[in-house]
């Protein structure tokens, strides 16, 4: 096999391990969409996509535990970002309030998975643990949990849609649609349970 062949899905992967690690912080990054093509690089020279899910789950954790960690730190960047954006700092706000009171395991860890599926959740959600003054064990373990869920689902969409698909731009195209419309879905069924709407009530994160 070219060299060549080999290389360039490896350069897909590691960027979408960078964007994974880095949409703590900037939840804007297509983290998702680069995972799914990294697996359909992958796929075409008959690669198995279990290491790219390892990597990606990995990814996951090591950003949230970045972003939370400077958080409990009071990271100048981090602070400055909360003031500069008051929407922000009120989601985080409420979220913090809704972790620190009568909050059963099983929500907390409702919270914390499905907080990957919502748009900026996992944001919201990791600063809110950083300025908790309760320690963050419990959260952490969750969200290993979720970025484990969130790995095999992204992953698995993309693989699927690799197998049905012989086109790569087709299969590109309907994952990320499918990503879209599952994220737009979660966020309708949040809305409907009330302890879970802290992560999509008020205004969008900008």
């Amino acid at each position: 096999m070219d060299a060549n062949a080999v290389i360039a899905p490896a350069w897909y992967c590691a960027l979408a391990l960078v964007a994974v690690l880095g949409d703590a912080f900037l939840p804007f990054l297509p983290s998702g969409t680069l995972v799914i093509l990294a697996v359909l690089k992958t796929g075409q020279v008959g690669g198995s996509p279990l290491p790219l899910a390892a990597g990606v789950a990995v990814a996951s954790f090591l950003g949230d535990l970045l972003l939370l960690q400077l958080a409990r730190r009071g990271a100048p960047a981090v602070n400055r970002r909360l003031a500069r954006r008051p929407r922000l700092a009120a989601n985080v706000a409420r979220v913090q309030r809704a972790l620190t009171g009568r909050t059963t395991s099983r929500t907390a860890a409702a919270i914390v998975i499905v907080a990957r599926f919502v748009p900026a959740g996992r944001t919201v959600l990791d600063l809110a643990v950083g300025h908790s003054p309760n320690r963050p064990w419990t959260f952490l373990r969750w969200s290993a949990v979720a970025a484990v869920v969130w790995a095999a689902y992204i992953v698995s969409l993309g693989w699927l849609n690799l197998h049905w698909f012989d086109t790569e731009w087709l299969s590109l195209a309907i994952s990320s649609v499918a990503a879209t419309a599952i994220s737009s879905l979660v966020v309708q069924v949040v809305r409907r349970r009330r302890r879970l709407a802290v992560l999509v009530e008020g205004e969008p994160v900008q």
